[in-house]
């Protein structure tokens, strides 16, 4: 079982350490001390919390979809030249970019400050953990 500080927790949350600690405090998560004597939160228990808490902005589309990464946010830049473009996108903390054409830029009216929902399916995610060192 992986046991985190309450400021790595925090930070893997999106949250202040202030935050992580009312949710100790009001019982949504257990805190105890590690060797150091230092607050530690059980990842698993916090990743638990960070799923049910979750909470995306409405997809604007309407559309269904077999899809289940699907990330709304901001466009945050276009650059475009004859035939493709790049497109960012802010979704919350995660910077997503998408290589496309250009006449599909035009025909969805992508612009900086547009919302968009970025759609990902894909067949290989690789995860990677930090190596030798715990968080």
């Amino acid at each position: 079982m992986g046991l985190l500080r309450i400021a790595d927790a925090a930070g893997l949350t999106g949250v202040s350490d202030d935050t992580v600690r009312r949710w100790v405090d009001s019982g949504a998560l257990t805190a105890r001390k590690d060797e150091s004597g230092r607050a530690v939160v059980d990842g698993a228990e916090l990743a638990a919390h960070a799923r049910a808490t979750a909470a995306a902005p409405p997809d604007p589309s309407g559309v269904g979809r077999s899809a289940r990464n699907q990330f709304v946010g901001l466009v945050t830049a276009v650059t475009v030249d004859k035939v493709m473009a790049q497109v960012e996108l802010q979704c919350g903390p995660h910077r997503v970019v998408s290589l496309m054409s250009s006449e599909a830029v035009r025909e969805l009216g992508l612009e900086p400050g547009s919302v968009a929902t970025a759609v990902v399916k894909a067949t290989t995610v690789i995860v990677e953990t930090p190596s030798g060192r715990a968080l």
